[in-house]
């Protein structure tokens, strides 16, 4: 069984945010980029998982970005990963990104695609759908946990009040979130192997997106604490009421 794990890189959730061009674009200058965690520490480690298990054969990566996204793409072949390949172009659209994976994946048959629930930049968590229904395939999302055994899978997924098990033929794309698998970090001959291991680029057919940004706006300056007397309970039902307007 070949798995392929869809990476994407994002910024360190320390990095401080800062808008340029009248807020149309972030100013990425010093920011740190990390795997997306999602993508890391479940989709990625649970397809090793499939592997070092015996189930999997093949552990393959891919991510949409410009060759700025090379440091991140081979730390998650220092994890662990068989080969990489990076789709050389620039996306914030998700149609878009899963287009291009979905070229990709298309001529390599893969049996089981992997991805995170969501990304940290964005928080859409549309991308691993998109690429189901572009790859003619069944989509279960936010995966707790996955087992396979022959060509069936059985997931565990997070549902609203409670928790639902599916069964699927492969091929199947599935996201997956917190739960799927323990994050590990890459060890010294990982980080070793992953400098010389090849890193394959891919020039991707054209893609028209169907969505762009406008302008990004920062959240509001969180405002001032007012204490209230535990003994005082009529003026923080009213400040509820007036100022926080919760009531």
């Amino acid at each position: 069984m070949k798995i392929l794990v869809c990476i994407s890189q994002v910024p360190d959730t320390s990095t401080k945010i800062v808008l340029k061009d009248n807020n149309t674009a972030v100013n990425t200058q010093g920011t740190t980029w990390i795997i997306n965690p999602y993508d890391e520490w479940y989709a990625l480690i649970r397809a090793l998982e499939l592997k070092e298990s015996g189930v999997a054969s093949d552990v393959h990566l891919v991510t949409v970005g410009k060759a700025d996204t090379e440091p991140v793409i081979r730390k998650a072949l220092a994890l662990g990963g068989d080969q990489a390949v990076r789709i050389d172009a620039d996306s914030n659209d998700p149609y878009e990104t899963a287009s291009y994976i979905a070229e990709y994946a298309k001529s390599n048959g893969y049996d089981l695609v992997l991805c995170g629930k969501e990304s940290i930049d964005y928080n859409n968590g549309t991308v691993g759908v998109m690429l189901a229904e572009l790859l003619d395939m069944d989509y279960i999302g936010f995966a707790t946990n996955i087992q396979v055994e022959g060509s069936t899978a059985t997931v565990k997924r997070e549902i609203e009040g409670g928790e639902e098990t599916d069964t699927v033929s492969l091929p199947v794309v599935i996201s997956c979130q917190k739960g799927v698998a323990e994050a590990r970090i890459p060890n010294m001959r990982g980080i070793m192997a992953a400098r010389t291991r090849p890193l394959n680029v891919v020039t991707p057919t054209a893609v028209t997106p169907v969505a762009a940004i406008l302008s990004y706006e920062m959240p509001p300056a969180k405002a001032g604490i007012k204490m209230v007397s535990p003994d005082n309970m009529d003026e923080l039902v009213q400040l509820l009421h007036t100022e926080a307007k919760v009531i």
